[in-house]
């Protein structure tokens, strides 16, 4: 049995892990709301280059869950803690549907938007700070 990582090798995992994450989406675009606006527009000025990049991401991620499934743990050697909940049900729709309709008004998805916003876009800080009040007002109607 390996031992657990230091918080100092989680942390640079996590900030190797954002970085590529982050340039990545600056590459592919996905930080270009009228882009991704393009993209949702199936009735004029469609642009599907956003649909690669999404199938792509989906290739990478199959082949690296598969190998996460396989390995047990994670690469800093953390157990992997896999989520339980496998059923759609009304609050997993709703949630799918709020978020496809701020997507498509905004054209920023939270991580996308959080990338803006260290890129220095007015936009992107007011669509985070709406987020956030967004979150913060499920949290308190669940309770």
């Amino acid at each position: 049995m390996s031992p657990m990582p230091t918080t100092t090798t989680r942390a640079l995992t996590a900030l190797l892990a954002g970085l590529v994450f982050g340039l990545g989406l600056i590459a592919a675009g996905m930080t270009q709301p009228l882009k991704v606006q393009a993209f949702l527009d199936l009735g004029s000025t469609w642009d599907p280059s956003l649909a690669l990049v999404m199938g792509a991401a989906v290739a990478v991620g199959l082949v690296a869950f598969a190998w996460a499934r396989q390995r047990g743990k994670t690469w800093d050697g953390a157990p992997i803690d896999w989520p339980s909940a496998t059923q759609i049900d009304g609050p997993l729709v709703l949630g799918g549907l709020l978020f496809g309709i701020g997507w498509g008004i905004a054209g920023f998805c939270p991580g996308p938007a959080i990338v803006a916003l260290g890129s220095g876009w007015d936009d992107a800080a007011i669509f985070v700070a709406a987020m956030l009040v967004g979150m913060a007002a499920h949290d308190r109607l669940k309770r």
